[in-house]
């Protein structure tokens, strides 16, 4: 799969309710929380959900095309990582807030 198979909504693009309901997940918050302490892009495998590995490639994709994180092929992983700048300028104070 490459990386233009991954949807990822342009920043101008990015819509409140559809991250609101990315974020009212425990499993997708935990994801996003984790993102925000360490800016370094990580395999999604390297997150301890305790989910079926279907279940959290749907959290990941929730999350993805809501725009909350972007994720990017790199040889047989997939790195996620936050995207705190676009959030922050569309939506400024809504991360800090949900992560408070």
């Amino acid at each position: 799969m490459s990386d233009m198979s991954l949807y990822h909504p342009a920043p101008e693009d990015l819509e409140l309710p559809a991250i609101l309901h990315a974020l009212s997940d425990p499993h997708r918050l935990r994801i996003v929380r984790e993102l925000s302490r360490d800016p370094a892009p990580r395999p999604c495998g390297s997150f301890d959900l305790q989910v079926s590995k279907s279940t959290s490639t749907h959290h990941f994709r929730v999350l993805r095309e809501a725009g909350v994180i972007a994720q990017q092929e790199v040889g047989t992983s997939r790195l996620t990582s936050l995207r705190r700048e676009d959030l922050d300028e569309r939506f400024p104070g809504l991360l800090d807030a949900v992560l408070r």
